[in-house]
């Protein structure tokens, strides 16, 4: 049944439970064989969700309503407001009438460190340089000595190709509204271990950090259905993780990230098929 929602407001003021569904259904005329026909449809939706540490507002994005608190978590490490998960004490979510409010309870000095860098980021789907106040916040990066000869993951190609096969079967939001992306961890032979989806590309590659994050997952590599920008292989790098294996075609600074990163970075994977723009001797 289609909602009866008259505002945009509308749709907060229902029940708890409705608004953490990332799809709804809408009655829509679908124009087929030269005529209109009455259909219901699958939206995503998509949701103003504010992040409020130790009581101060510092985020909103606009992100799909699931997988919250892994959302939480993942933003708050690869934006390098929290160094480990210990320093996230707690996340309360509060529904409101115009969207949602995750508040984060963490560590003091994570807190005073965010403090004295605090900007105003208003984010929308997809974002990336949203917020950024100098070109000093736009590149955050975990430090690494370029002359360490430090190990990094070999992954044989079959193994890839067998993740991105899976990944399909496996997004369900995907499935009913086709208007979303995912990412996933698969493990070095290819077995897909977690995955997370939402409007946003980041969203849910932050959501997907935030789930590894709270099961101590390491090794193995990141997949993601969309494109790989510089803010994709950042929030990898930031992960700890050292392969981004993406389904369409990276930016050339997201390969010199990559690059400067030790990320292996694959693109156009897709058909037993891709294109290696980042330490190709990794893959056997």
């Amino acid at each position: 049944m289609a909602p009866t929602i008259n505002t945009v407001t509308d749709w907060f003021a229902q029940d708890a439970l409705e608004q953490q569904l990332s799809a709804q259904s809408y009655s829509v005329k679908q124009w087929r064989d030269g005529r209109f026909k009455q259909v219901t449809d699958q939206l995503a939706e998509e949701v103003p969700i504010a992040l409020v540490y130790n009581g101060v507002s510092h985020a909103v994005m606009l992100a799909s309503p699931q997988d919250l608190e892994d959302f939480a978590l993942g933003f708050s490490l690869t934006e390098g407001i929290l160094q480990k998960k210990s320093d996230l004490y707690a996340v309360e979510i509060q529904t409101h009438h115009n969207g949602i409010e995750l508040h984060l309870e963490i560590a003091t000095e994570q807190f005073v460190n965010l403090k004295a860098r605090r900007r105003s980021l208003v984010g929308r789907t997809g974002c990336g340089l949203c917020g950024a106040e100098s070109l000093s916040q736009v590149f955050r990066l975990p430090e690494t000595d370029a002359t360490a000869d430090t190990p990094h993951t070999t992954i044989a190609m079959h193994s890839v190709f067998k993740a991105h096969q899976a990944m399909q079967s496996l997004q369900q939001l995907q499935r009913v509204t086709g208007a979303t992306h995912a990412c996933a961890w698969a493990q070095t032979n290819g077995d897909i271990g977690l995955l997370r989806e939402d409007v946003g590309r980041h969203n849910a590659l932050d959501k997907l950090i935030g789930a590894l994050a709270k099961q101590e997952q390491q090794g193995g590599f990141i997949l993601t259905t969309s494109r790989a920008s510089y803010e994709m292989v950042q929030k990898v790098a930031m992960a700890g993780f050292d392969l981004l294996a993406a389904i369409s075609a990276p930016t050339g600074l997201a390969v010199r990230i990559a690059e400067a990163s030790r990320i292996t970075l694959l693109g156009f994977v897709r058909n037993q098929q891709l294109v290696a723009y980042s330490h190709a001797d990794r893959m056997i």
